[in-house]
């Protein structure tokens, strides 16, 4: 494991050299930014005195032709060499800076540009599209407990996405302080919560959250983290000793927990088996129980069969004599009805009989009965209340004599029969 902090840095060069030190980097360092040198000086102005040199010379003396063709051609040079030192390019995944007397104007993108004026130049080339790694391994982090943990190696890569923050804010040099200690002070908080037996637990653990807190304090200076872990964590030797004892310890207690398994596993065989012998007795008793269960119930059944059946005859009997006592008290009623009828005739006859019986008696009566008792009055009288009352006396009299002729008088009349 590396034991140092990955070094960011700028570096001064010329244009040529710019690629390599932006994917390579320099002596075993980061080169983010690198600022070129300027290509540029006034030699083209020397071309130009010399022209305007000769251009006096053809206007002066006689030689006209050849002092013209001459300043033509520095005159052509100098432009020549104008338009070639103008030239910038920019290569690809790289972004340029641009000022103009000392100040920042703006950005140059990937390409080929052209910078007339001499005071408008290039002030750096910076990567915006590598992701630049960067290691640092923090030793002497203390845990929970207090433990200084050998070292924990941090690893996080990196992208600038503002050039012009980046080199007007901070500067690559400025930056790899700023990020170095940013990163050691996440370490140090990460493992801080963290128990020293879990501390293994760091590695490959999730750092989202340091990744955002990094980005928080970095965002400001035109960069971004895109990645982030902790690829190996160092106990102490001391603690290390600890745990390779307590490995040892976890060994043994590893095997006795294998021997303890197996014995489990014989007694649960063990007792599986008196679970199936059990099963099966039980299941033989259950059949039994079954058995015997269905002998009753046709037991019950039988029994209930021949209480139903006793229950039917004796109901059959019950109906009988219902219907034999009903049939009887029928035949009695038409019986009864017959003599009904019986004495109704008979009554009638009786009737009969004592119609003709009370006729023969009515006839013998009409032949003893007593004559009829006319009282006669005197032509031209009429009754006397005193002639009435007499003869209401007389006649229970006349009655009560017999058989024999009615006379008498009333009142001087003389009744006759």
């Amino acid at each position: 494991m590396s034991r140092e902090f990955s070094k960011i840095k700028e570096s001064l060069a010329s244009w040529s050299d710019i690629r390599q030190l932006l994917r390579g980097g320099e002596q075993g360092q980061l080169v983010p930014v690198v600022i070129p040198k300027d290509r540029r000086g006034f030699a083209w102005m020397a071309l130009v005195f010399l022209a305007l040199y000769f251009a006096g010379m053809a206007a002066l003396t006689d030689l006209t032709v050849t002092a013209a063709l001459v300043a033509l051609f520095f005159l052509v040079a100098a432009m020549i060499t104008m338009w070639r030192k103008a030239i910038i390019e920019i290569e690809e995944g790289t972004t340029g800076v641009r000022s103009r007397w000392g100040a920042i104007t703006g950005t140059l993108p990937p390409g080929r540009h052209y910078l007339w004026l001499p005071w408008d130049r290039v002030d750096a080339v910076v990567d915006t599209s590598t992701e630049i790694p960067y290691s640092a391994p923090i030793v002497a982090c203390p845990t929970a407990e207090n433990v200084p943990l050998k070292s924990i190696e941090f690893f996080l890569k990196f992208r600038i996405v503002d050039p012009v923050a980046f080199v007007r804010t901070i500067g690559a040099g400025n930056f790899d302080l700023v990020l170095s200690s940013a990163v050691q002070d996440a370490i140090r908080q990460r493992s801080r919560r963290v128990n020293t037996e879990r501390a293994y637990d760091l590695r490959g653990s999730d750092v989202g959250d340091m990744q955002e807190a990094l980005n928080r304090q970095l965002g400001r200076y035109g960069v971004r983290i895109t990645g982030a872990n902790i690829p190996d964590v160092q106990l102490p030797d001391q603690y290390q000793q600890h745990l390779a004892t307590r490995e040892k310890v976890a060994k043994e207690l590893s095997a006795y927990e294998r021997e303890w398994e197996l014995t489990r596993k014989r007694r649960i065989d063990t007792l599986l088996m008196e679970i199936e012998r059990s099963k099966k007795t039980r299941d033989a008793r259950v059949v039994e129980v079954k058995a015997a269960h269905n002998t009753a119930r046709k037991n019950v059944a039988r029994m209930l069969e021949e209480q139903e059946t006793e229950a039917q005859r004796v109901t059959w009997e019950i109906e009988a004599r219902g219907r034999a006592d009903l049939t009887s008290a029928e035949n009695e009623a038409k019986a009864l009805r017959r003599l009904a009828e019986s004495y109704r005739d008979n009554r009638a006859v009786l009737q009969y009989e004592l119609a003709r019986r009370r006729l023969d008696v009515g006839a013998k009566l009409a032949e003893n009965a007593p004559q009829p008792l006319i009282v006669r009055t005197q032509q031209g009288q009429s009754d006397s209340a005193l002639s009435t009352l007499l003869l209401a006396q007389l006649l229970p009299r006349i009655s009560g004599t017999g058989n024999g002729p009615m006379t008498g008088t009333v009142n001087g009349h003389t009744p006759s029969a």
